[in-house]
């Protein structure tokens, strides 16, 4: 059906050029046509980094495969005949819990609109994984507690890509029941100790992702905060389940994520600026002569003491 052949003074394809598995670049392409038509093959070279010769060998082989691919002479692009429908989207384990906790995020909002939408886009995202999978998001995010009270604006965002890291490898380890071998640093002693631990849960609050597990050197359940851990070693071997631990009734008994009122005075002349920056969900606000006062809910007053101090006497804890 091609009616162009590849150009003879075509580069060869280079090594390079195949370090791009081929099943994941024909995957790649076919969504880029469909949702860019017209797309040329020298375009679509530079987007994948390869040769056009190796792009028309892309393009025979989604063919051959039963994809109705065709060729407008006047844009001298490619795009897919219209009603032709991808088949299910197909994720990794660690793909569909990162989207899934995405939503469970947006959920915590008080937009009904969006709570509703997240819902919808979980359902949809659940009904087109297989069994197993399904089954492996379940244990992760059936251990994975996220504060109803979290909010942090773009400026207080923080980003740490090690945290994350280690928070896709340790909710792999809850899903699987391997125990872990972390370097943790303890910051009251201000030491570093070594630790085997058979992660049990993970839960957000505050600013930072925290472990809950069962220390073995400790010979008890103990929680630890995850930027803390300088390095997290995955064991191969599996523990024992711990039928009767209950995540949260453990956070209850602790005090992890308690939340505490706060009642806060700023002087007027700061407040737009202290309030872009607040840590949570304003609950309440009022306007006096000179000063707003603003209430929220927090469970660490550490940090919220530590935060307070950039407002010097500007503001006042009611």
């Amino acid at each position: 059906m091609f009616a162009r052949r590849a150009p003879t003074d075509e580069k060869k394809t280079s090594p390079e050029e195949r370090t791009l598995n081929k099943t994941d670049r024909l995957f790649a392409l076919l969504i880029l046509i469909q949702g860019k038509p017209n797309m040329t093959t020298r375009h679509l070279a530079e987007h994948f980094g390869v040769s056009r010769r190796t792009i028309f060998r892309d393009l025979q082989s989604l063919e051959k495969s039963g994809v109705p691919l065709t060729y407008a002479e006047d844009s001298g692009g490619y795009e897919i005949l219209e009603g032709y429908q991808l088949p299910p989207l197909m994720l990794t384990g660690r793909e569909a819990a990162v989207l899934l906790l995405g939503t469970n995020f947006v959920k915590l909002q008080t937009d009904a609109s969006l709570k509703k939408d997240a819902d919808e886009v979980s359902v949809k995202i659940k009904s087109i994984l297989p069994q197993g999978i399904r089954d492996y998001i379940d244990r992760v995010l059936n251990r994975t507690v996220l504060d109803p009270y979290w909010l942090n604006t773009v400026t207080n965002a923080r980003e740490d890509d090690a945290e994350t890291g280690k928070w896709v490898q340790i909710s792999e380890a809850i899903a699987h029941r391997n125990p872990i071998f972390v370097r943790y640093h303890v910051a009251s002693r201000d030491e570093t100790t070594r630790r085997r631990i058979d992660p049990l849960g993970l839960i957000y609050y505050s600013d930072h992702w925290t472990l809950v597990g069962y220390c073995h050197l400790r010979k008890d359940i103990r929680s630890f905060r995850l930027d803390q851990m300088q390095e997290v070693f995955t064991m191969s071997e599996r523990f024992s389940t711990y039928a009767d631990f209950d995540l949260q009734a453990y956070l209850e008994e602790k005090g992890l994520g308690r939340r505490r009122r706060i009642v806060l005075r700023f002087h007027k002349k700061i407040y737009s600026h202290a309030r872009r920056r607040i840590p949570a969900r304003i609950e309440e606000e009022r306007t006096g002569e000179t000063d707003k006062t603003v209430t929220f809910y927090f469970e660490n007053l550490d940090y919220i003491a530590n935060w307070l101090l950039q407002f010097g006497a500007s503001v006042r804890i009611v």
